[in-house]
């Protein structure tokens, strides 16, 4: 089975936030985990 696609808008909006989180957090684990968590509230 093939995995479904994000909308262009949502994929976007991770984009965005990634690199606002990259830009504004300087710990890497902190980092990792706030785009994890980031994912997982999307797939909700």
């Amino acid at each position: 089975m093939k995995k479904q696609k994000m909308p262009k808008s949502l994929r976007k909006h991770i984009r965005r936030e990634k690199a606002r989180i990259r830009r504004e957090v300087l710990d890497i684990k902190e980092q990792e985990k706030q785009i994890k968590q980031l994912y997982d509230n999307e797939n909700k």
